[in-house]
């Protein structure tokens, strides 16, 4: 097991340190060594938060550490002489400018425009991954998409799926190494049922594959109307899991057959969402779950009650099932064993679930049941490894209900991204020919250009949200270029290279020879808030929620409007200083939009 936070470096490892992670952890660490030589007795966090008012930072221990220390003769007469040491305290470092004490003991700290200045330009020279931030962990588990095989993705997939792809590449950004899992619900009752459906439609099914399913969703309607009204062939349904579970060749090739079919449906989503998983299905785990249902039997945890095998959690009214009353096993025991399998086997120290918040409940037992068995830790200690259960919220349609099609089916996720390309690509075609501009253009970067914008507007619609809440589908704003939208958004970064292409210099040589200087307000503002970028992402892994990157990105085209307004570029004495700022928040944008799994677009 491993600390959550780990502040504490070994006088060695300061120096190669210093320049590590983001700004925010960079300042923590000098706070740190601050608050050893201030109150060496005392074991404290820093706590250094972004300063919207009178610094750049501000570090917030003051008030905290008098709580601590007075009445235990102490020589500091209120807190804000416990800020003043911590400013006095604090190692010399070329990232502070100055430091001001005000009220109860809060340190601003105003950063050094030549530090602000050089860290941009490094990370023009050295490349953005060099703004990666530090995260505590080595390996995580992103468990995500999770469709049901032989049952149409919907729109709860699409949620997952961009969610899940988001938070995986911003951890992989974060130098984690993750696990990107597809959990497919490929085992259960209805393989029963689709199986012999299939064996009795189409006798010679091996030789004529997957024509014999056709549109596995037609497919997947008759099996099931003939469960329902046939008695007969519910009884042989049922058998046919057993013969599945027990491993009988015939019935095994075609659950194959019908996950293949399923398969390639779900490629058709993730090939046009740019995502990449790892499937193992509940099937992958199922060999597992007798040993692990036996380790938490021999732990007392396992009762029998109506039949049925169930582990009681405290605080919950229901026991978790693990073991139906016909002897079947369910989520729980699958769940559970793919957690024994990911601690144990994958060795991760972080499990994330990305499915809608209608499960909060089941996770909650789920992880409760874990931390009852001894293999999480209990979530005050802090340590890992640990779970989380990343909920979100309903896509409602314009009346404010579930999003549907006008029939009340569900929507088809590839109809749905193909519909947003096709409305981004008249959208784009009509514009071109207003402005006599598409002459300029090729066939294939209109193709390019109309996926990058379709496909990125409906990520963006769903990421800027916070994921807890519910959100309305709607093309027309999620493509409306006005606002906080992609399409917005693409439009600032496609001006911005414009700037750059426009200036007829040469960025790759200027970021070698040339020097940014942050004389004026607006300068230093947007400096300020690009070397924020570690810290955001930061934040965002920490706290899983992919939003704080859209604000991020959005207020980022904000600032870089009032700095364009305000700062002549192009023919100013300051122009290579300029247009170094302009590169480098085009290269930040275009990381936040890799992050939120968008291709950015050169020209619009």
């Amino acid at each position: 097991m491993g600390d959550e936070t780990s502040t504490s470096i070994a006088p060695q490892e300061q120096e190669s340190t210093v320049r590590a992670g983001s700004v925010k952890q960079q300042l923590s660490r000098l706070v740190l060594s601050s608050l050893r030589a201030t109150v060496p007795d005392v074991e404290v966090e820093p706590m250094v938060e972004v300063s919207a008012k009178f610094a750049d930072y501000q570090c917030n221990n003051a008030m905290g550490l008098w709580s601590k220390v007075k009445g235990s003769g102490t020589s500091f007469k209120n807190p804000n002489a416990i800020g003043q040491a911590i400013a006095k305290n604090l190692p010399s470092s070329d990232i502070i400018e100055s430091t001001s004490v005000a009220g109860p003991g809060f340190v601003n700290i105003t950063l050094s425009n030549c530090w602000v200045a050089q860290r941009i330009q490094d990370m023009l020279v050295n490349g953005i991954k060099t703004w990666a931030p530090i995260l505590p962990v080595k390996r995580a588990v992103i468990d995500f998409s999770s469709p049901n095989i032989a049952k149409e993705m919907h729109v709860g997939h699409l949620r997952s799926t961009i969610i899940g792809d988001t938070l995986a590449r911003m951890f992989e950004f974060s130098n984690v190494d993750v696990l990107r899992r597809n959990h497919v619900g490929d085992w259960g009752t209805q393989f029963g049922m689709l199986i012999e459906y299939l064996f009795e439609k189409f006798p010679n099914w091996q030789e004529i594959g997957s024509q014999a399913i056709g549109d596995l969703q037609v497919f997947y309607k008759a099996s099931k109307h003939k469960f329902d009204n046939d008695p007969e062939f519910k009884a042989r349904a049922q058998q046919g899991v057993v013969r599945l579970q027990g491993g009988e060749e015939k019935y095994r090739e075609a659950w194959k057959k019908i996950c293949d079919v399923s398969r390639s449906e779900f490629d058709l989503v993730y090939k046009r969402l740019n995502v990449v998983l790892e499937e193992k299905g509940e099937s992958f785990y199922n060999p597992y779950i007798p040993q692990v249902l036996e380790e938490l039997n021999n732990k007392g945890l396992i009762k029998e009650s109506e039949g049925a095998r169930v582990i009681f959690i405290q605080g919950h009214q229901i026991p978790l099932i693990v073991v139906k009353s016909d002897g079947g096993f369910n989520y729980a025991s699958t769940d559970l064993a793919a957690l024994w399998y990911r601690l144990n086997v994958e060795q991760a120290e972080w499990i994330i679930y990305v499915t809608d918040v209608g499960q909060q409940q089941h996770f909650d037992m789920f992880f409760s049941a874990a931390k009852m068995a001894g293999w999480l830790p209990d979530p005050s200690e802090k340590k890992f490894p640990k779970t989380s259960h990343v909920g979100f919220g309903l896509v409602l349609g314009s009346d404010g209900k579930r999003f549907r099609t006008r029939s009340t089916e569900v929507v088809r996720l590839v109809e749905l991204l193909d519909e947003a390309k096709s409305r981004s690509k008249s959208e784009l075609l009509q514009r071109l020919t207003e402005n006599r501009k598409i002459v300029d253009w090729t066939d294939e970067e209109l193709e390019q250009t109309s996926e990058a914008v379709g496909y990125g507007a409906v990520k963006y619609a769903d990421l800027k949200n916070n994921r807890l809440t519910n959100y309305t589908f709607s093309f027309e704003q999620m493509l409306s270029d006005k606002g906080n939208t992609a399409v917005y958004l693409q439009y600032a970064h496609a001006r911005i290279c414009s700037i750059i292409r426009k200036s007829n210099k040469d960025v790759e040589e200027l970021k070698m020879s040339g020097a940014i200087s942050l004389d004026h307000p607006d300068e230093r503002v947007l400096g300020l808030y690009l070397i924020r970028f570690a810290e955001v992402v930061e934040e965002a892994c920490t706290n899983l929620l992919p939003n704080v990157v859209c604000e991020y990105l959005y207020n980022l085209s904000e600032m870089f409007t009032k700095f364009y307004t305000n700062c002549q570029v192009v023919g100013s004495p300051e122009e290579t200083s300029r247009l170094l700022l302009c590169q480098a928040t085009a290269v930040v944008m275009r990381q936040c939009f890799n992050l939120l799994g968008i291709t950015p677009v050169y020209k619009l």
